[in-house]
Parts: C-alpha cells; sequence; structure tokens
C-alpha cells in the first residue's frame, strides 16, 4: 500500500536549475543525461550509510508540476521566456530512475540512485532529490548505530520538538522507523507510515498538582497501563511512589514501565529495579530517556544497566555529531559520452555505473563500483525502480518491506563496521 506523503511545490529547487533548464531550452540542448547522487565521504565516525528517502523521492517525480500560480511567480521574476514557461506548464517527468532499494547499507563514492532523462528535466531535480534523499539517509544511518548499541532492547524515537522543522521531525521519525526502531512518539508520523505511536507523561503533570502521589494516582486512573515518570523531584523517592500505588491498587495495578529522564541512568536503574523486585513488581519495566545518543546507549548496555527499552530525542533527531552529509548530485554521462569533473577533492568517475556487494559466510566483506555492462560477481545493488517517469510494477512504499531489509543488511555487516566505534579502514 502506497504511503501518504508530504509533496513539495515544483519551486523546492536552487534558482540556478530553472536558469540552467532555460539554457538549455534556447540552445536547443536535449541530450539524455545521466546523474549519479552518492555521498563523497562519510562524517567522522561514521562506518556506513543506510538508505532511505526513495519512496519519497518516486512520490515528488510522479507528482512534480508547475501550477499557474508557480508559473506567474516566475514570470514576475523577468528572467524567463514566455516560451519556456510554457514548457514548464506542461512539463512531467518523462525519466528513469535506478536506486538501491530502501534499508541498503551503502559506503562513501558508491551511488545510491541514479537519474536518466532529458537534461533538461534532470537538471531541475538537483536539489530536490538530494534534499529528499539526505534527510531521510543522514537519519536512518544515526538511527541504525543506535539500534546496534541497543543490542535488542526496545528504541522510540522522541525527536520532533528539537528538528530543523516538523517536515523534518515526521520523516525522521519514518527514517528512524526504517532503521529499526519500535514506535515514535510523532502522532502525524505514525498517522502517515503507520508506524506505532506511543508516549509517556512530562514533568509539567507532576508539577500541576500538590502532591507527586497524587499526581501518579490520577494518571493512571486515566491511562492504567502507561509509563510513569518518577524524577520530577527525587528519582529513588518517586520509584518508592509508584511501588505505594501497586500496593494500593492491588491486582488492579497495570502499570507497564516507569521511566528515568535524568541523573546517572546506571545507578538509578539498578536500584530502581532492585526496589521494583523486593516489592513483587518484576514486570514492570525500566524505560530511560534524556539526551541519549548511541554512545550512552553503548555505555548502559555495556554497564549491564537493567533498562528495557530508551527514548532518543534531540541527538538522533538533529543528527547532533554528523548534521550532514557530504551528498552531491553529478553529471556522469550524456547521451553515449561519459563525463568526469576533476575540481581538487571533488572529482567523480564518469560513466553509467553500478555497485556490488560480494559476501563471503553471510558476511558483507567488499562492495565494488564498476561500468553497468561489467561482468562482476556479487550482488548488484543498484535496481531500475521507475521507468519513463512511472514506477515499476512491485516498486511500492512497503516501509515495514524496508524495515525488514535494513534488518538484514545490518546484520550481515563485518562485526567491525557494526561496532559504534569506528576501526581503521573497517569496510
Amino acid at each position: 500500500m502506497r504511503e501518504a506523503c508530504f509533496r513539495p511545490s515544483a519551486l523546492v529547487v536552487d534558482l540556478y536549475e530553472l536558469t540552467m533548464m532555460q539554457a538549455y531550452h534556447l540552445e536547443g540542448i536535449e541530450g539524455r543525461a545521466t546523474f549519479d547522487l552518492f555521498v563523497r565521504r562519510l562524517p567522522a565516525g561514521r562506518d556506513f550509510l543506510l538508505v532511505a528517502g526513495l519512496e519519497t523521492v518516486l512520490n515528488h517525480l510522479e507528482a512534480l508540476r508547475f501550477t499557474n500560480e508557480d508559473l506567474e511567480y516566475l514570470e514576475s521574476l523577468r528572467q524567463f521566456e514566455s516560451d519556456f514557461l510554457q514548457r514548464l506548464e506542461s512539463f512531467r517527468y518523462s525519466g528513469d530512475v535506478v536506486a538501491m532499494r530502501e534499508g541498503t547499507v551503502a559506503f562513501a563514492g558508491e551511488p545510491i540512485l541514479r537519474v536518466t532523462a532529458p537534461i533538461i528535466e534532470a537538471q531541475l531535480l538537483e536539489s530536490v532529490v538530494m534534499n529528499l534523499m539526505h534527510l531521510q539517509t543522514l537519519i536512518a544511518s544515526k538511527a541504525a548505530r543506535v539500534v546496534l548499541a541497543a543490542d535488542g532492547r526496545g528504541l522510540v524515537e522522541f525527536g520532533l520538538r528539537r528538528t530543523h522543522g516538523t517536515e523534518s521531525g515526521i520523516y525522521g521519525a519514518r527514517a528512524s522507523y526504517l532503521a529499526g526502531f519500535d514506535a515514535t512518539s510523532n502522532v502525524e508520523a505514525g498517522k502517515l507510515f503507520d508506524i506505532p505511536v506511543t508516549g509517556t507523561m512530562a514533568h509539567s503533570y507532576v508539577q500541576a498538582m500538590d502532591d507527586e502521589i497524587e499526581a501518579l494516582r490520577s494518571f493512571v486512573a486515566a491511562y492504567p497501563e502507561t509509563v510513569l515518570l518518577v524524577d520530577t523531584y527525587d528519582t529513588i523517592r518517586g520509584v518508592e511512589r509508584v511501588i505505594s500505588l501497586a500496593r494500593e491498587l492491588g491486582d488492579d495495578f497495570k502499570v507497564r514501565a516507569i521511566r528515568l529522564d535524568s541523573g546517572d541512568l546506571a545507578a538509578l536503574a539498578g536500584d530502581a529495579r532492585q526496589r521494583l523486585d523486593d516489592a513483587g513488581l518484576e514486570r514492570v519495566q525500566i524505560f530511560a530517556s534524556g539526551n541519549l545518543d548511541e554512545h550512552l546507549v553503548a555505555q548502559l548496555v555495556g554497564a549491564g544497566a537493567p533498562i528495557d527499552a530508551f527514548g532518543i530525542g534531540t541527538r538522533l533527531g538533529t543528527s547532533e555529531d554528523a548534521p550532514n552529509l557530504d551528498i552531491v548530485y553529478k553529471l556522469a554521462q550524456l547521451d553515449d559520452r561519459p563525463r568526469l569533473k576533476l575540481s581538487t577533492d571533488k572529482a567523480t568517475l564518469p560513466g553509467i555505473k553500478q555497485v556490488w556487494r560480494q559476501n563471503e559466510g553471510g558476511v558483507a566483506v567488499r562492495d565494488i563500483v564498476g561500468l553497468v555492462d561489467e561482468n562482476v560477481p556479487g550482488r548488484p545493488l543498484l535496481m531500475p525502480v521507475m521507468l519513463e517517469g512511472k514506477r515499476l510494477p512491485g516498486i511500492e512504499g512497503d516501509l515495514r518491506t524496508a524495515r525488514e531489509r535494513a534488518a538484514v543488511e545490518l546484520q550481515e555487516l563485518p562485526e567491525s563496521v557494526r561496532h559504534i566505534e569506528i576501526e581503521v579502514d573497517p569496510y
């Protein structure tokens, strides 16, 4: 089933893309161009990428139209001739897309998406395709590291309030779920993408009442199977109040977990676990949050902290340690003529390419980038997904399939790459 999505306007482009299109139009340059989308180099501390955002790109390309309002605005800029604007009025993307499917692990220098179309069409797509693939691949790659660090413990995405815009929050939730998170707090993302939504309570609910146990009792009356926040004033005292409430309610006590949101989470979790177990509340889980990332999660897991699940927000939603990828969209071929760039530190490989992954014993050991018609052993990663502006049969927006693919791909990585502390030349 095709997922819902936001669709950017046709004007979500940089001006130079439109002026170049008009120059091609005026010069009669109509060649068929191939552009590669790839990440030049990985950010410091990162070993791999997890591809995400293809579904959003395909939705955009299928719906890409210039409205009358768009054309009126462009006319008002006094930079575009009437016959070019008439061409935009009937614009429909008619090209092909070949890409790594969502949930595929990728590395620097590898094309993750390839556009082949009349150059006037392919040029228009540069900024918007980079934008749509960049955000979700960035967040999915960060989220995948958290998944590996959590080692099977539950994960909830909490990032909306500090992401760089509401749309980033929504697509960040999608990317995190694709990477292996279990749920999101973002209700709109849940609706659009059919992601499980969950939530606890805020400190303000406890602060709004005169007594902490009164607040806990009130919230449990409204939501019996909730997660109770216990660190508003004193964490251990909060845990003791949950235990008192359990005794008070007896068999009617259905609280699923307590949430720790500050302090020494490892020590507090250990103390809380002991107190809950001594009170016969072994089934009550411990949920931790509070400026967590993959490194802190790995520390807590490595220390044996009895934490069952984590809420990850700001540092995931903003990809705080690496807030951008060096992602580019570069011309590789025009008609049958390969094209390259030789700029210092920005050279590109010419021609229409494929990426092959070679596995040994179920473990990925190397990727090879070559020309598409070369005979290279291994699994080809770039697959046709759109032909002449239309999705190929079976290329649907199935987020759960992408999530399953990501789980397999992460499992096949060598241990040195799965480890969140970067190794020297690990792949």
